[in-house]
């Protein structure tokens, strides 16, 4: 990682306010020497262990002296005042570094130095620092429970009135989650001035009634908001019937929240006017903004502490008791109730909005997020998370700013609550040519599909998909299965509606003769009920109802779907069956959902006796879709969170070292030769059949000689960089059985491509086994994506591929072996011998563990993988390298 050696960063303290964190350098003399100055005579000698006035001095010099090699100094500063310092100096031997770290007197108890140690630990394992070493006070407690919360393993060595620390920065799941812990706090804590806000004020609502300004302003008035409420106006003393002033200066309290709806030549410097004000938190519903200007709104919110929302977004809303804030533009007030809401598209806010409302479902918070260049659905996660109102998230991103950490969050937030999203995006329209078999299997949707599979979301594929959903997770219990009932009035409909739960990947079972004759004997003459249902057009509501009940509290299917057609009969008897549907008897331990073709709204929640609804859909596949999606739910809570395993014979540091070897060589990057290829993978023991190197037809031979097998065959392949799909360019051949077949074989390919071949590879002819192939792409946004399926010349061709993003657990590596259509053929399909399912699974941790290891390893692709009953073996394998220093995503910042 760069880190904040080059870029300095922003991040949050426990309070919410935003610090800057950069390299310490000469220029900051005097204010070092200002800080220890100005430090207390106690606080002072803790951290110097005594009182000598040459103490500041000599720390401001040794920030003077600048970066050097083996220190590192991080300032931390808020308005351009220092109010913290992290130091480090290696140690001989190089692994461990002597800290120090200091506090203004007061900015203590408000994270500063946690999250500087945070930071420089960053950097320190960068350097290949691997422990810090501190002395402090026994009576030091304060900084004693710093390195003690840090999350890393700390051991302590006293020694009279002193304590000697030494602090492993070993990055565990400890670790990550005390810091994902505290930015959570701290993200929860800036995040109260844009959503709980005690004072508003509304910047460009003009007096044109139509006016985005006026409408927000109108919204929040009418809106029954509990706080105080000021409009800016330059000409106005009232607009709307709310107090205006002329600035944000001249208000009477300093707003919470400033809501910016100015022309985008303008919105910069309302912002700034708003940060020297003393606002925390903006909303910035103005759109066209250049890059000029983007630049100045975000310089002046970082400068002064702001959150922003937008800009070009819808807005936002808390129907919260005590808040009733609605900042919007929208047509009517989000009604209160329990769905948080966030959205890039204010028009896709707008859908959900509206359709959330048909369905009765309310609001708890809503933030449209539009350009996203602050706040971002990481965030509304984390508030929905410990806000106390929501328990139903919907999520539309067109975008993922740190997608590593946004999993995480997810994964914990969907334990707590269904995550639902819109999965937009998904053409590969304008992506760039595949470089190999694992680019090309590597689409945008795969790697977004493996981010929500990982993370628990419910990803759809519209809003309409989206509110079906969420009307069946708000109304029914989970069906902890994929068995459906199948309960019709009329035969065809039930028909469609089995179609509908078949193709959605659910199961109609047949049920049990028992079962069927409980259900014949309350059904009218002529019903049949193997599944579907048919419980004919002479029903009756009693009827229907005990059917209804007896299925849903039964065992053998998880769900039931009733679809209803309107008929002669029922309305001459004067039958209501939407009321059966409605009004089973007692507790219901399956979801019930219904079909109902003649209804006017894609779906409604009906309301049933006890106070619950169910949903009623017009079209059975999308009851079907949406009952999938419940079942995939309740599938993944009942799954224990994974473990990604600690494994044996890995060698990363002699990976580490090839590729730096390799990249020093070529500064643009490159695909590996054979030789590094090799030494690469069996750094992390992933298995590859014998192989030689032979640069000419005599070499080639004695290979051939050396490693055929018991039937004398080998194979022989091409090789110049840049080659990559050996069998298009047919420079490989299979099959050759003797030393004149060998030299034949390389003559030809010598004559069909000369100067361009620098050598062949020589391996003995594979035995049989079922191809498959794994890969690596290194994605700039999401990291690592390991890819696997059926492998072999046609591998782009079926496009029969899972993928999954690294680090894999336990669990992940379980779903891809499993989910590729080609999966039976490792379990053993058709009484053929199942697949070494052991090898398998240590293959794809071990190229997971590579991945992370390496974020220089830009593609990885090994095709074919020969999975049989007595191993796996790599037959051929290509890797790029490329010069990468990503972030730690797991590092706080702001973006």
């Amino acid at each position: 990682m760069t880190g904040i050696q080059e870029v300095p960063v922003h991040a949050l303290l426990t309070d919410g306010t935003t610090v800057r964190i950069r390299q310490a350098g000469p220029a900051d003399r005097a204010e070092v020497q200002r800080l220890y100055e100005e430090m207390s005579p106690q606080n002072l000698r803790l951290r110097f262990f005594s009182l000598n006035p040459a103490s500041a001095r000599k720390a401001a010099e040794r920030v003077a002296r600048g970066d050097r090699p083996g220190y590192r100094g991080l300032a931390a500063e808020c308005d351009g005042r220092l109010v913290g310092l992290a130091e480090y100096e290696v140690l001989p031997g190089g692994s461990t570094a002597d800290i120090s770290v200091a506090v203004a007197d007061d900015w203590h108890h408000l994270g500063v130095a946690t999250l500087l140690l945070e930071h420089l630990a960053d950097a320190a394992r960068t350097a290949g620092v691997t422990a810090f070493s501190a002395d402090a006070l026994a009576e030091n407690h304060d900084v004693l429970k710093v390195f003690h919360d840090l999350g890393l393993r700390v051991t302590r060595h006293f020694d009279g009135p002193e304590v000697h620390c030494t602090v492993e920065l070993t990055e565990d799941e400890t670790y990550l989650s005390a810091v994902e812990s505290r930015g959570r706090l701290a993200d929860i804590a800036s995040l109260r001035p844009l959503l709980r806000p005690g004072t508003v004020a509304v910047i460009g609502a003009g007096r044109r009634p139509g006016s985005v300004g006026r409408v927000i302003l109108r919204n929040i008035h009418n809106g029954s908001y509990a706080g105080r409420l000021f409009a800016v106006h330059p000409e106005a003393v009232a607009v709307a019937g709310v107090h205006a002033c002329r600035t944000v200066a001249d208000l009477p309290q300093v707003p919470d929240l400033a809501v910016i709806a100015v022309p985008a030549a303008a919105v910069a410097e309302v912002a700034e006017e708003c940060g020297r004000a003393g606002v925390r938190g903006l909303l910035v519903v103005s759109a066209g903004l250049d890059v000029h200007q983007s630049g100045a709104l975000m310089g002046a919110c970082r400068r002064h502490g702001m959150r922003l929302v937008g800009p070009n977004c819808l807005g936002l809303a808390n129907t919260e008791d005590g808040v009733h804030l609605d900042a919007t533009f929208a047509a009517r007030h989000p009604g209160p109730g329990t769905a948080g809401v966030a959205v890039q598209s204010g028009g896709v806010g707008i859908a959900l909005l509206d359709g959330l409302a048909r369905l009765g479902i309310g609001v708890s918070t809503f933030v449209s997020l539009g350009d996203k260049y602050d706040v971002s659905g990481n965030d509304m996660l984390q508030w929905w998370e410990d806000d106390g109102h929501t328990d139903l998230a919907l999520l539309h991103l067109e975008s993922f700013g740190n997608p590593r950490a946004f999993s995480r969050t997810a994964r914990r937030l969907a334990r707590m609550m269904p995550v639902l999203t819109v999965d937009a995006g998904r053409s590969e329209a304008g992506r760039r040519a595949a470089a190999s078999h694992t680019a090309a299997a590597a689409t945008p949707t795969m790697t977004r599909q493996a981010l929500f599979t990982q993370a628990g979301i419910t990803a759809t594929r519209t809003i309409g998909e989206l509110l079906d959903t969420a009307a069946l997770l708000h109304a029914q219990p989970l069906p902890h299965g994929t068995k459906i009932a199948v309960v019709s009035n009329a035969g065809g409909a039930g028909v469609l509606a089995a179609d509908a739960c078949v193709e959605a990947g659910l199961v109609v079972p047949r049920l049990a003769a028992n079962l069927v004759e409980e259900l014949l004997a309350l059904l009218p003459e002529g019903a049949t009920a193997a599944n579907p249902v048919d419980v004919t057009a002479a029903v009756g509501e009693e009827q229907l109802r005990a059917c209804i009940g007896l299925l849903a509290r039964h065992g053998a299917v998880d769900a039931v779907l009733v679809s209803l057609v309107p008929t002669a009969v029922a309305a001459a008897t004067g039958e209501d069956l939407v009321r059966a549907l409605t009004s089973a008897p007692g507790p219901l331990a399956r979801a019930v959902v219904g079909v109902l073709p003649a209804q006017a709204a894609r779906v409604e929640l009906l309301p049933t006796a006890g106070g619950g609804s169910v949903p009623a859909y017009s079209d059975a596949e999308d009851a079907a879709r949406a009952l999938a999606h419940a079942a995939a739910r309740a599938d993944w809570l009942a799954c224990l969170p994974g473990t990604v395993p600690e494994l044996p014979a890995v060698e990363t540091g002699r990976a580490k070292s090839l590729t730096a070897a390799f990249l020093d060589g070529h500064p643009e990057g490159g695909w590996l030769d054979p030789q590094a290829t090799a030494a690469l993978l069996d750094c992390y023991g992933i298995p590859q059949i014998p192989w030689s190197w032979a640069r000419d037809e005599d070499e080639a031979a004695a290979a051939a000689e050396r490693l055929a097998g018991p039937d004398g065959r080998v194979v022989m392949k091409a090789y110049w960089p840049g080659l990559l799909h050996k069998s298009e360019q047919h420079a490989l051949h299979l099959d050759l059985q003797n030393p004149s077949q060998v030299r034949a074989a390389h003559r030809d390919l010598v004559t069909r491509f000369g100067d361009r071949m620098t050598g062949v590879v020589v391996q003995p002819l594979a035995e049989r086994g079922t191809e498959l192939f794994a890969g690596v792409v290194q994605d700039e946004v999401f990291g690592p994506l390991v890819v696997f399926g059926l492998g072999g010349t046609a591998t782009e061709l079926l496009a029969d591929h899972a993928a999954r993003l690294a680090p894999l657990t336990d669990l992940d590596v379980h779903d891809l072996l499993t989910s590729p259509r080609c999966s039976p053929l490792l379990f053993g399909y058709a009484g053929s011998p199942a697949a070494d399912l052991g090898g398998l699974e240590q293959l794809l941790h071990r190229l997971s563990r590579m991945a992370s290891d390496l974020p220089e390893l830009t593609e990885a692709d090994l095709n074919p993988v020969l999975a049989g009953p007595h191993g796996v073996t790599t037959l051929d394998a290509r890797v790029r390298l490329v010069p990468r220093h990503p972030h730690d995503p797991y590092l706080r910042r702001l973006r």
